[in-house]
């Protein structure tokens, strides 16, 4: 190998490690790297505990961790985007310490039967659910962010290592001593996170004003900007049909180990390791392998890997030959998931951001939560060879769809603030709480490019409704056909204000100069907002009387009270 290469990739080695010369992001790192460690030590101990109580419990715990995402991912996404997160990810710490200490107690005392085990499992996971999007959300803070592509790569490093390690030093506590240990390691480990975020002088970053919305309208502005997102849509649909086969493989891997391989809890624990390893090695061939195959390429080959992966579990009775096609289980598994992840991220602005990572939890944990226990009930019913078949199909299945549902392409999306609405010129100033309030745009456009302007226009329809409209039509003139009115109606002027200052993206601006640039020339938009006549803040009447004339300069129209000067603005 020459010099040059010799270097070139060791200035690649380099920065992919590069986020690790920031001291808090470092510390950070390692502290999580020690938590995970612990979270799949206590997974081991809680599944291996249950062992003996049937299929449908031992999947139960994949199933009481899980569910706290779906019930509580989309408030606590609301909660990051709102409040100091590193206040919330304390409390989750500390939180998770007390339940993990809880188990402790109970395990050593010998008193941790199926149903608190269960529900301190639960608990948990709702510590889990209050991180989650906290912790993906604060990234962007810890480093440059021309370096977020390495952070998300050394988050799957960070996982995929724990999961190498932690299962097996579980099996082996678990067979060496017992179940507590396991459990009193995983309570300290969160003491190590608390302790980075009690030292980390976080910048306060107050919300806007125009953001500080009630918990039930954040939980609808998340909605509805994910709706009207096809982009993350597809990428959530993507998620679906993906997580229910490939669930089966954690939900029964202690029932294969047990069962078909006849191995105990430090078997398991390097079943587990294998596929860790798999995914950390994975993680050096991955770049590589995604450049080639695409991200939709890179979606079918890790769920075929999967499918076929779970066809030899379900008929080798080896030990050696599972651990063996574990390794590119792993490998497939994380390359399914850094591409969903990325491709998410990489579709949110700052605003909504852990809102719509929230989403994307809950369809993911949510989607193991739902599967898990439906596949442990299949072996009960037809044995764990044919539910193992069963979830390879499945796969297979979603794989096949790929030909109907890939996931959209990154041409053109920008995710970047774009403050380029102007503030609107009103004679009065609205409450923020004001409204609803109706936003009129008209527009003159040549007769033969009519059809041009409405297929562009559909596109500003769904960056309207992403960022606040309740409702919103395009209406032709009926003596004027060169002429169209956009109506759009937006909850209140405190969710307009936000629309004009922290909500629109470069994506936006770009869909809305395409349909401009469709105007006639000179043609600009005219635009006018309006309050609801019975509930408008009271006008006062200026020195300068002429804003009530009909018939004003521009062309506008005087609205009466409750209404701005038409403008010839770009809104």
């Amino acid at each position: 190998m020459s010099t040059s290469s010799s270097s070139g990739s060791a200035s690649r080695l380099a920065s992919a490690w590069a986020p690790l010369a920031a001291p808090l992001f470092r510390a950070l790192w390692i502290a999580q790297f020690v938590s995970n460690i612990g979270s799949w030590m206590q997974t081991v101990g809680a599944q291996w505990l249950l062992i003996g109580h049937g299929a449908t419990l031992v999947t139960l715990v994949q199933t009481a961790s899980s569910l706290p995402i779906v019930l509580l991912a989309l408030p606590s996404g609301v909660l990051a985007d709102r409040f100091d997160r590193r206040g919330l990810l304390l409390v989750a710490q500390f939180a998770m310490f007390a339940v993990s200490a809880a188990l402790t107690v109970l395990a050593f005392a010998d008193a941790l039967a199926p149903v608190p085990l269960l529900c301190l499992t639960f608990a948990m996971g709702c510590g889990s659910a209050l991180m989650g999007p906290a912790w993906q959300a604060v990234q962007p803070e810890l480093v440059d962010r021309d370096q977020l592509g390495q952070v998300s790569a050394l988050g799957a490093v960070n996982v995929n290592l724990a999961r190498a390690v932690g299962p097996a030093l579980g099996g082996v506590v678990v067979a060496a001593a017992d179940a507590g240990w396991v459990f009193a390691f995983n309570a300290l480990s969160f003491l190590g996170i608390a302790g980075v975020l009690l030292l980390w002088r976080r910048p306060k970053t107050p919300v806007p004003v125009a953001e500080r919305e009630r918990l039930l309208t954040a939980l609808y502005a998340g909605r509805r900007y994910v709706w009207n997102a096809p982009g993350v849509r597809r990428v959530l649909l993507r998620t679906a049909l993906f997580i229910p086969g490939a669930a089966a493989l954690w939900a029964l891997l202690p029932l294969i180990a047990a069962q078909s391989l006849g191995l105990g809890s430090g078997g398991y624990g390097l079943l587990l390791a294998a596929v860790g390893t798999g995914a950390v090695a994975g993680a050096l061939v991955l770049p590589r392998l995604r450049q080639r195959l695409g991200a939709n390429g890179m979606l079918a080959f890790g769920t075929l890997v999967i499918a076929l992966v779970l066809v030899v579990l379900a008929t080798v009775r080896a030990p050696w030959i599972a651990a063996l096609v574990l390794l590119p289980a792993g490998l497939a598994w994380i390359g399914v998931l850094s591409t969903l992840n990325a491709a998410v991220q990489t579709r949110l602005p700052g605003w909504v951001r852990a809102r719509g990572l929230a989403v994307y939890l809950l369809v993911f944990q949510g989607g193991q939560g739902v599967a898990s226990p439906l596949w442990g009930a299949l072996v009960q019913w037809l044995g764990l060879t044919t539910a193992l078949l069963t979830s390879s199909a499945l796969l297979l299945l979603s794989a096949l769809t790929l030909c109907r549902w890939r996931l959209h392409g990154m041409e053109g999306i920008d995710p970047a603030l774009s403050d380029h609405w102007p503030s609107p010129p009103l004679v009065f100033e609205p409450g923020p709480a004001d409204g609803p309030v109706l936003v009129s745009v008209v527009y003159r456009v040549a007769p033969g490019d009519c059809t041009s302007f409405i297929d562009a226009m559909a596109h500003v329809a769904r960056s309207r409704r992403r960022t606040g409209a309740l409702t919103w039509g395009l209406y032709q003139d009926g003596n004027e056909p060169g002429r169209f009115i956009e109506n759009y109606l937006v909850g209140s002027w405190g969710e307009h204000q936000a629309q004009h200052h922290s909500r629109l993206t470069g994506s936006d601006r770009r869909f809305e100069e395409r349909a401009r640039a469709l105007l006639l020339p000179g043609a600009r938009a005219e635009v006018t907002h309006a309050f609801d006549a019975s509930t408008a803040p009271a006008v006062p009447a200026p020195e300068d009387a002429s804003w009530a004339n009909p018939a004003r300069a521009r062309g506008g129209r005087g609205d009466g009270a409750g209404t701005n000067t038409p403008a010839s603005y770009d809104d």
